[in-house]
């Protein structure tokens, strides 16, 4: 090969591919020297000079660094290696290459800053570095020295500092995408130069502030998104008229306010419109009859008028908008009837969401037109009447949401017909009548919820036969009767399985076990007969197991003894026999088995009677002789002790509980001697982390050995310190949980120098708590001084699956119902096994102490602000769904790694909002980065990540109505969990 006159070229190129990993050099496998390099996969050079003039490795699968030696390709016209994974600095050496007109690094993992040295390529028209690591500013020097630049795209990086005024000088931009960086500040008016612009896209930038009145001048835009900021103030009334070519315009998650101006409908060439998720008001008065190309459309999350009853009068102009295909009108204040023009919208139309507004009538029987819906969302709304026969014409239909409404009459026969159907939510209605046979031809459906209706009649055997059923099947709380058909055995693939609340009788089935997938299964509140079948031995993996209120009766298999259930109910049957003391039969706050009066053993905590064996009845003869004589001798002992006993309840019957009876004498007894020798003078270096009433400690006490602990000292000048205290000692003397932090002793005395002195003691958590782990990720901090690496997907599943068994256990399943009115990453510990335990019961409230949830109360806000749940802002009292939002909450933070109470949430801006507009497409733009980094299917990620947001959003509702009950919240995590681990055995 003849290198003479380029040899530079040849040995530029083969450092490049020195830097791609080995593993990873399969698509350069041409790059040796039997063929010339112009002839090298992914090269093209100059006819002339045999130079290179392209390098185009896009989507190879390099893995590496960029050589600086690229930098002596001095003929070099275009780079372009998008879609691989360089690591390292953008080398300053690119900067030599003055011919370069094409750099396109985008989709990778550069780090550090934009390189100034890139100001010396002056003739470059496309500069893309979109998707990376790049941090620091905009350079400043790019806007004075490259004329020609075209296409400027830095979207998806960590870029500071404002949109630098200086890019308003590149005036031939004809695309400006700096989107997903946390620039900050506001909205250049020099923007307002680039006349040539076409495309402009700010979204996610932390920006603020107005639209500058200069972007207004900007007439050839294309498309404007403006998306996820924090821009204010309300849109000029000749906004349609100052962008006529305009296809797409995307406000939505902004504080935008006022109407929607009418001149929008000017824009007649507009595609996708969305002005969701702000404060727009008024009623929608606009005509679409202009859109011709518009295929979507989003309103929701406003607040647009209600009254009246033409509040959706306007849907009748896009009944003109031939290729329309979304329309998203969910949660925007919406009142009024639903026309019947609905259904003259165009054909195209697959996708309709009307929920969560306030519309009332019944469901238009035209809705039957949109023949190619495939998504349909009328829930939480309030529809009377009947579900309209129509239905049944939505052949492709695969998604119905109808459910909390106040819908009658019968689910019509023609639901049979939509072959396609995945999910129907019917539940909370007022829906009579059989549930109709022919359901079984939806033979795809995934989920069927019909719960809190006034069903009757027997579970159809057809239905129990759509071996799809896989995420759920809830018919609870209806007036369902008969027996449970063996046809259950058909669905091998269910997870959540709930018919109680109903008048089902006769035997469990045996066929039951067949349904091998089930992790939750409720059964309670019938009337069903009979012994726990065998067969159910094969439920392996059930979670929840609730079969009280029935007339169950013999004894307790010895199998569930040897289930990993997180509860099991059998309270108020006829079980009899010795309890098991294995398994969870061990855990007394993980079991129920009140109201079996025959049942005898199991351990202490459970209170039941001990079994009676033959060498115990031997005995009870003798003891009846022994026992009549010591009662003798009692009698008279009891007679002078109770008159002793009354003087002495006499005087201190009005005294108020002390710290004593409430912790009991089971306690370990500690003084501040002890606990002031034990955490070493409560030294700073033993400090864990402090709170609104003291500081925690880590000590190790000398009783019995040496006993790790973590000390809560009270800080006793704090308002309300004495009271938390007390109440935390009240919450947690009775409560005992794996999942709830042991609480070892209490300590109320003085210090050495008089001054009032009290503590709590609790089991030590070696890991820390989770806001260590989320928020201290390769840094260390002082619990124990530690170094906290990222949690994988699993173990954040596990721990807000931990988390939502605590809440279960405090709002269901405690003699005195308990609201924990503070949870948050930092009240939630992880032990040695990364097991999480829930603290910090200092504002914990029995819910006996509350009238109803949503009374006025004068008492300040409970709670930590971002977890806090928004009615207790409005002087609601506490309640267990308040701690459901602070959960869901809790759970998009885990997800995305960023608090409630991030800089960049101000106004209507929050945690729920920003996380709710990026599904399903944006989801993994707004993740954890460090979930990114693991090896899965990506398209399982997504859809893993998706299915655990959707939890958290669905508890983090503003209406605590609308909010996921904890025992959902459950069966759903477990679903995503066994869905993850059943992948990772695939592979």
């Amino acid at each position: 090969m003849n290198v003479a006159s380029n040899e530079s070229d040849f040995h530029a190129l083969l450092a490049f591919k020195s830097n791609i990993f080995p593993e990873y050099q399969q698509s350069l496998s041409s790059w040796n020297e039997s063929l010339h390099f112009c002839h090298w996969e992914g090269v093209k050079c100059g006819r002339r000079h045999e130079r290179v003039t392209v390098i185009d490795l896009r989507s190879r699968g390099l893995v590496g660094s960029l050589s600086p030696y690229i930098g002596s390709l001095s003929f070099l016209r275009e780079l372009k290696i998008v879609n691989n994974t360089f690591t390292g600095a953008i080398p300053t050496e690119l900067g030599h290459l003055f011919r370069l007109q094409i750099l396109n690094l985008g989709n990778n993992s550069f780090e550090g800053e934009i390189p100034t040295s890139l100001s010396r390529c002056s003739n470059l028209r496309f500069l893309l570095l979109q998707k990376n690591k790049l941090v620091g500013e905009f350079p400043k020097e790019f806007a004075y020295s490259m004329p020609r630049l075209e296409e400027l795209y830095i979207v998806a990086n960590n870029l500071t500092g404002g949109i630098p005024p200086s890019i308003g000088n590149l005036t031939s931009l004809v695309i400006l995408n700096v989107g997903y960086n946390p620039f900050g500040g506001s909205i250049p008016n020099a923007l307002g130069q680039l006349r040539n612009l076409k495309i402009l896209s700010l979204s996610f930038n932390q920006i603020s502030g107005t639209i500058p009145h200069s972007l207004y001048n900007l007439s050839l835009l294309v498309e404007l998104s403006l998306v996820g900021n924090r821009l204010r103030g309300s849109l000029p009334p000749t906004f349609g008229f100052m962008f006529p070519h305009l296809q797409s315009l995307h406000l939505y998650t902004n504080q935008f306010n006022g109407p929607v101006p009418l001149s929008i409908s000017n824009c007649s060439q507009l595609e996708n419109l969305d002005l969701s998720y702000n404060n727009f008001t008024g009623k929608v008065r606009n005509d679409f009859r202009k859109f011709q190309n518009l295929y979507w459309i989003s309103l929701g999350h406003n607040n647009f008028e209600t009254n009246g009853s033409d509040g959706l009068a306007f849907l009748s102009s896009l009944t003109n908008c031939s290729n329309l295909g979304v329309v998203i009108f969910e949660n925007g204040q919406f009142g009024g009837v639903l026309p019947d023009s609905v259904g003259n919208l165009s054909k195209s139309v697959s996708y309709l969401a009307l929920g969560r507004n306030q519309l009332y009538g019944s469901i238009p029987s035209t809705i039957g037109n949109l023949v190619n819906l495939e998504v349909l969302g009328l829930n939480d709304n309030l529809f009377t009447g009947p579900i309209p026969g129509s239905i049944g014409y939505l052949r492709n239909l695969q998604w119905l949401y109808a459910l909390n409404n106040n819908m009658s009459g019968q689910i019509p026969d023609s639901i049979g017909n939509l072959s396609l159907l995945n999910k129907l939510y019917l539940g909370n209605n007022r829906l009579e009548g059989a549930i109709p046979s022919n359901l079984s031809n939806c033979r795809k459906l995934l989920v069927l919820t019909l719960f809190d209706n006034t069903l009757n009649g027997s579970i159809p055997r057809q239905l129990l036969m759509v071996s799809s059923l896989s995420i759920g099947l809830d018919l609870s709380r209806n007036r369902l009767s008969g027996s449970l058909p063996l046809e259950v055995g058909n669905l091998k693939h269910l997870a959540y399985f709930d018919i109680s609340g109903n008048g089902l009788s006769g035997e469990i089935p045996s066929t039951l076990g067949s349904c091998s997938s089930l992790e939750n299964l409720y059964m309670h509140q019938n009337f069903f007969q009979g012994s726990i079948p065998s067969s159910l031995e094969s439920l392996r993996g059930i979670q929840f197991l609730y079969l009280s209120d029935n007339n169950l009766s013999g004894q307790i298999p010895r199998f569930l003894g040897t289930f990993d259930l997180k509860y099991l109910n059998l309270s108020f049957n006829n079980f009899e026999g010795e309890l098991l003391m294995n398994g969870v039969f061990a855990n007394a706050s993980a079991i129920s088995v009140t109201g079996n009066y025959r049942l005898c053993g199991g351990i202490s905590e459970l209170r039941l009677p001990r079994c009676i064996t033959k060498k115990s009845r031997n005995r009870k003869f003798l003891s009846r002789t022994l026992g009549i004589t010591v009662a003798s001798i009692l009698v008279g002992v009891i007679v002078v002790s109770s008159f002793i006993i009354c003087l002495f309840f006499k005087k201190k019957r009005k005294t108020k509980p002390t710290v004593s009876i409430l912790l009991k004498d089971q306690f370990l007894r500690v003084s501040y001697g002890e606990l002031l020798k034990a955490t070493e003078g409560f030294s700073s270096t033993n400090l864990l982390g402090f709170g609104s009433f003291g500081r925690v400690y880590k000590g190790v006490i000398e009783q019995n050995g040496e006993l790790v602990v973590a000390v809560k000292v009270l800080d006793l000048q704090a308002r309300g310190a004495t009271k938390s205290f007390m109440a935390e000692c009240e919450a947690l003397r009775n409560i005992r949980h794996r999942n709830l932090v042991s609480i070892i002793t209490s300590c109320s005395s003085t210090d050495f120098q008089g001054n009032e002195f009290k503590a709590l003691v609790y089991e030590f958590m070696q890991n820390g708590s989770l806001d260590n782990w989320l928020h201290s990720i390769s840094g260390s901090n002082s619990h124990g001084g530690r170094e906290f690496v990222g949690l994988n997907l699993l173990q954040r599943i596990d721990i807000a699956i931990d988390v939502a068994c605590a809440l279960d256990y405090l709002h269901h399943q405690c003699e005195r119902p308990i609201i924990h009115c503070d949870l948050k990453p930092s009240n939630i510990l992880l032990d040695g096994d990364m097991v999480a335990h829930v603290g910090d019961f200092g504002l914990a409230r029995f819910r006996a102490e509350f009238t109803t949830p949503s009374t006025s109360s004068s008492t300040a806000i409970r709670g930590t602000v971002g977890y806090a749940a928004p009615e207790y802002g409005l002087g609601s009292e506490m309640s267990t769904s308040g701690d459901v939002y602070s959960y869901g909450i809790l759970l998009l933070e885990m997800i995305t790694r960023k608090r409630p109470t991030d800089i960049m949430f101000e106004g209507d801006l929050n945690l729920h909002n920003f996380t709710r507009i990026t599904l399903p497409q944006r989801v993994m733009e707004i993740v954890d980065p460090m979930l990114l980094t693991e090896e899965r299917n990506g398209s399982k990620m997504m859809e893993y990540l998706i299915s655990v947001i959707e939890i958290g959003l669905a508890c983090s509702t503003e209406s605590p109505k609308d909010r996921m009950s904890i025992d959902i919240v459950l069966r759903e995590l477990h679903l995503v969990k066994n869905n993850i681990l059943k992948a990772d055995m695939e592979i």
